[in-house]
């Protein structure tokens, strides 16, 4: 049976140490949360965000809006929030409602409070292995492997899935960390061929339990990224844990996994963006 990553284990000693760090440096950041709109999942992010604030010591300031809130309204207060200097860093809940082009949005973020790492500025310093926010789940992966004495280097990377938001951004850092990385889309042939020779696999498709063991390496460490919720009210991730954990060394649960290092990741970021403005 294949060793299970605990994501909710890691993610607190993370937090902790930022709680301890914050507390012994006397750190001081604020983050503003902007939320559009009332999307029930997007409330429980941005209130999970905010009780990790409390919890290592950082202040929050919420903005939440309509959803007949206007491009420009929203553009606004973000230039608002870049002008002052009791906000660290800047995040905005996504999905946006259809009416406001999130690209926009996400390019009028300052890169020195881009805290979810999405700023083109932040991705093209991951590129060329500047300093820089890194998005939020990458890194939270990147943090699972190497605090779970996963090795990186030198082995076969198999991401699947291409969003700007998981996909390219993993596949870079992992790169970074010199691992032999392939990234897989929905126009790769040959799909399950190459997952079988990864030694690390993250899944980052969207589609429930498509993962099985058809496309696991004997011994692979298996990310699953994915979270969805099924008929039956239970959640699940890209991949078919039940079928895949026999054959893996190591997997992701979902819940429990990949998803609390998202959040701790985020502080991370915010902690950085408040200790380089103080440089």
């Amino acid at each position: 049976m294949a060793k299970l990553i605990d994501g909710k284990l890691i993610s607190s000693q993370i937090k902790d140490e930022l709680k301890n760090k914050i507390e012994n440096e006397g750190i001081s950041a604020t983050l503003a949360v902007i939320q559009v709109g009332n999307d029930p999942a997007s409330t429980v992010y941005v209130g999970n965000k905010k009780k990790a604030c409390e919890y290592i010591g950082i202040g929050s300031k919420s903005f939440e809006l309509g959803d007949n809130t206007t491009e420009d309204e929203l553009l606004a207060l973000i230039d608002r929030l870049n002008d002052d200097e009791m906000i660290n860093g800047i995040l905005v809940q996504l999905p946006l409602p259809s009416h406001i082009d999130e690209k926009k949005i996400i390019n009028r973020i300052s890169p020195l409070k881009d805290v979810d790492g999405f700023h083109p500025w932040s991705v093209g310093n991951l590129c060329i292995g500047q300093e820089g926010f890194v998005s939020c789940t990458p890194a939270g992966i990147i943090e699972l492997l190497k605090r779970s004495d996963i090795k990186i280097e030198g082995k076969e990377c198999v991401v699947i899935g291409r969003s700007n938001i998981v996909g390219k951004p993993m596949a870079l850092l992992l790169l970074a960390n010199n691992g032999t990385v392939t990234v897989c889309h929905s126009k790769t042939k040959n799909l399950k061929d190459i997952c079988k020779r990864a030694d690390i696999l993250v899944a980052a498709v969207g589609k429930p339990k498509m993962i099985n063991s058809e496309y696991i390496k004997e011994g692979a460490t298996v990310i699953d990224v994915g979270i969805h919720r099924m008929d039956d009210g239970k959640l699940c991730g890209d991949v078919d844990f039940d079928d895949v954990s026999p054959h893996a060394g190591a997997i992701t649960p979902v819940p429990g996994g990949v998803g609390p290092m998202t959040i701790a990741m985020l502080m991370v970021n915010c902690v950085q963006a408040a200790t380089r403005k103080e440089r």
